[in-house]
């Protein structure tokens, strides 16, 4: 961790964030370009009037060049900013791959050489190394978090489906549920997601200056350029790997190929993606807060961590500190999701540079939702239901069961039940003797006294339970 970090992603939280750096660094940035050259590059040997020009190449020597070192990344890096080895600088960072792929070449691969980014424009390389590093960074960091998440959430709800609990509406007493079940509603809420996410599809296009294959066309006019670029597109999800648990079996967002652009892939596919975790970075805010509230009620205790400090004022404290660094990294990450929604989608005719300058940040808000998925989990280990304080509580509040009382009588033929039930609990101090009393006055049958008259809190939960057992997490 460097302490001298603008960013407290690469700083304070560089422990949490490294393993984004592979997918969004500037060096992650060159060698996803370099890739997405050599990919190009190695499908165009295959274009028969190309191989009749050049004949058989090895492959497998190109391909390595993919493989971007520290020392080859600086080199690209000089090649833009400063030039190198009698490359004058470029001052164009896609142009620096360019020639850096050229300089890998050598006297080997010299009759291929000017092959290199043949017919394509920089947004060529670039909408397709972003579309990659999205797909990438989700399918093997940002989707395996998620999943472990979900997974720790709707253990709590498996755990507690039998605890019965008081529910609040607008904070207050209203009918009660299980601890389980509310648990679940979270659970629930993200499969939706999941399912959306797990077959997201990143449009991407490959189709030269202005997206009409013109220089392609002119040069090699009877060649299918479309169908070849449809073919390189589809071949890119080869090497994926999917997300398998227990809860999803090859699971993976895809790349296809988008024969319908201006210069530049105009982005919408990526800003679906970004919309469906803004949902469910909202979904699992929405998580903290409740689990925030039920630590302050002491429904949810704490466990303290020795030689941790909660106050540095008040020494008995346990703060529920995870949860609140989680919260705080949703609404940065949204916030940055947000944007890219409303910019990203937006481009002045065939294309400005708006775009590239946002898409640097793309990394930024995917680390923030990282660090707050890890916050998350970390703050549930130190968690653990108190159900005698839940239990308590709920049957500390009988007026709850009015509800039931007033259903009941409504179908017992009783003239204006809610009415009824109103005056004696509204504003009032009730117990169940209160509803004991009301029962005994009422003009039902014996049996329904009875029925009445046995209901507790901690019995009118309805089919919560069956709810969190008939739930099928998979998704």
């Amino acid at each position: 961790m460097s302490l001298q970090s603008v960013s407290p992603i690469d700083g304070r939280y560089a422990g949490k964030t490294s393993a984004l750096q592979p997918y969004f660094s500037e060096q992650a940035l060159m060698k996803y370009r370099v890739y997405t050259e050599i990919r190009y590059l190695c499908a165009l040997l295959d274009v028969p009037m190309i191989r009749d020009r050049v004949g058989s190449i090895d492959k497998s020597g190109l391909m390595a060049i993919t493989d971007v070192t520290d020392d080859d990344a600086q080199i690209i890096k000089d090649i833009e900013t400063k030039g190198w080895n009698g490359i004058p600088a470029t001052n164009h960072d896609v142009k620096a791959v360019e020639y850096f792929i050229k300089s890998k070449l050598g006297s080997q691969y010299k009759a291929i050489t000017e092959y290199v980014h043949f017919g394509l424009t920089s947004e060529d390389i670039n909408n397709i190394s972003y579309g990659l590093m999205i797909r990438d960074s989700i399918n093997n960091v940002i989707l395996p978090e998620i999943c472990n998440v979900y997974g720790r959430i709707y253990g709590m709800a498996a755990e507690s489906k039998d605890l019965p609990m008081l529910a609040r509406t607008h904070g207050q007493p209203a009918t009660p549920t299980t601890f389980g079940k509310e648990m679940l509603v979270f659970v629930g809420r993200m499969q939706h997601e999941l399912r959306l996410l797990t077959h997201s599809e990143i449009l991407l296009k490959l189709n030269g200056a202005t997206g009409g294959f013109n220089a392609h066309h002119f040069v090699f006019p009877d060649y299918d350029w479309i169908g070849f670029s449809q073919r390189l597109i589809d071949s890119l999800n080869d090497n994926i790997r999917p997300v398998s648990n227990d809860f999803c079996r090859n699971a993976a967002v895809r790349v296809v190929y988008n024969p319908i652009t201006t210069q530049i892939e105009p982005h919408d596919s990526y800003l679906r993606v970004f919309d469906i975790i803004k949902r469910i970075n909202n979904i699992l805010t929405d998580f903290c807060m409740d689990i925030w509230r039920y630590i302050s009620d002491g429904w949810i205790k704490q466990k303290p961590v020795a030689g941790e400090i909660g106050s540095s004022a008040m020494p008995h404290k346990v703060n529920p500190i995870d949860f609140e660094n989680a919260e705080g990294n949703f609404g940065i990450a949204n916030a940055l999701l947000n944007f890219f929604t409303g910019k990203l989608s937006i481009s002045r005719l065939q294309r400005d540079l708006t775009d590239s300058t946002v898409e640097r940040n793309i990394g930024t808000a995917f680390a923030h939702s990282l660090i707050a998925y890890k916050s998350l989990q970390k703050g549930l280990t130190k968690t653990e239901v108190n159900a005698d304080l839940i239990r308590q509580t709920l049957n500390a509040t009988p007026e709850v069961l009015a509800e039931a009382f007033q259903s009941q009588l409504r179908m017992s033929g009783v003239e204006k039940p809610y009415e009824l039930l109103k005056s004696i609990t509204r504003g009032k101090k009730v117990t169940l003797q209160s509803f004991t009393d009301l029962a005994a006055g009422l003009n039902v049958s014996d049996e329904i006294k009875t029925k009445l008259t046995g209901i507790t809190p901690d019995a009118y939960t309805g089919f919560a339970s069956r709810i969190v057992d008939e739930f099928d997490p998979k998704f």
